[in-house]
């Protein structure tokens, strides 16, 4: 027992200490990108840490685990709505009070939608996400009195502390506030599926008969993966709360959803990395199509379904280019770079590279 014990810690302490290091450096690179920009790219910026966090919860159920969810725009409504129910008669409450707050609510929430997907399978799992996905936005609508209504409620900034001076800029603030959540975040689901609770998403996602007869717990594991992925949508939904000031059923409609869906399809099923490249297509795609439709002079029903076209036009194209995702294509490349140069000094021996199935990156 205690040679197995110091097993698990040797192979646990060292990949705990890398991803901290990486997170450091990750931080360091952030906090000195903000400080040399404008208030518009800390904006786009934070925009990108909020849905990688989102993306990211995603993908851990649908790539890693492989329960298709079409409603993580509405468990971002209900930490948009938790956040905003909060700071309604409190508008200076703690930011870390109010985004774990929204974590344990969404979490809770997941607990209970977690236990139901855990029997459904396939087009029912998405079909019952769909109804989360339409059901929560009518309810905000209709307990107008609780929620807002169409209006919504709004949601008053953070303000950075004194320390940092009275001519900090609050869009800097937010965006340190979310790359941290965005950081913390990923070391914390990169160590989960390092370990046992990973493999066991794997190995019920691959065949969920040979998990069970492996002894793993088919619905606990499902359940644990809709947990998980509802909190990081609850932490994405209070953060966006901020980010908009404002929270209503508009900002959390089925296009939410499917846009998450398409960046994780884009950035890479079953990767940390590829949540965050696909939050950066997410984003800074509608900007480039906005500029575009202004050059072009096109029509405002024309400019308005220009992103939507755009998103399946590279959609299709990933698919059929790169249908591992960006990171997936980044992957290969350097694994064939390594097959090729890397293992001769004089540049080579050739290897093989098997571009189906690459190693599972988290």
């Amino acid at each position: 027992m205690v040679a197995v014990q110091s097993r698990l810690d040797r192979l646990v302490r060292p990949t705990f200490g890398r991803h901290l290091l990486f997170a450091l450096g990750a931080a360091v690179v952030l906090l000195l990108l903000s400080s040399q920009i404008g208030a518009y790219d800390d904006y786009n910026l934070t925009a990108v840490a909020i849905f990688a966090v989102a993306a990211a919860g995603l993908n851990l159920l649908t790539g890693l685990n492989g329960q298709l969810s079409l409603g993580h725009g509405a468990l971002m409504a209900i930490g948009a709505y938790t956040a905003s129910l909060l700071l309604k008669d409190h508008h200076q409450f703690p930011v870390i009070v109010v985004l774990l707050a929204a974590v344990l609510s969404t979490g809770v929430i997941g607990i209970g939608f977690g236990y139901a997907a855990a029997r459904l399978r396939g087009p029912y799992l998405a079909g019952a996400t769909l109804t989360l996905a339409v059901a929560i936005p009518q309810v905000a609508t209709r307990y107008k009195s609780i929620f807002g209504g169409e209006s919504g409620l709004t949601v008053a900034p953070s303000s950075p502390p004194d320390w940092l001076g009275a001519d900090f800029p609050p869009e800097r603030w937010l965006a340190w506030i979310a790359f941290a959540a965005a950081i913390v975040t990923m070391v914390l689901l990169a160590n989960l599926l390092r370990g046992a609770p990973g493999r066991a998403f794997k190995a019920v996602r691959d065949n969920e008969a040979a998990a069970a007869l492996a002894g793993i717990n088919v619905a606990r594991t499902q359940v644990l993966a809709f947990v998980v992925s509802a909190a990081c949508a609850g932490l994405a939904g209070a953060l966006l709360a901020y980010w908009t000031g404002v929270t209503a059923p508009a900002g959390f409609t089925l296009a939410l959803s499917l846009q998450l869906i398409t960046a994780i399809v884009i950035g890479g099923l079953g990767s940390l990395a590829g949540a965050v490249w696909g939050s950066l297509v997410l984003v800074f795609v509608p900007l480039l199509t906005s500029g575009m439709a202004s050059r072009l002079s096109l029509p405002s029903s024309v400019a308005d379904n220009l992103p939507l076209a755009i998103y399946g036009c590279i959609l299709v194209i990933a698919m059929l280019v790169a249908p591992h995702g960006i990171q997936g294509a980044l992957r290969r490349i350097l694994a064939y770079g390594r097959a090729r140069w890397g293992n001769t000094p004089g540049g080579g021996q050739k290897g093989v590279v098997d571009w189906d199935d690459p190693a599972p990156d988290t």
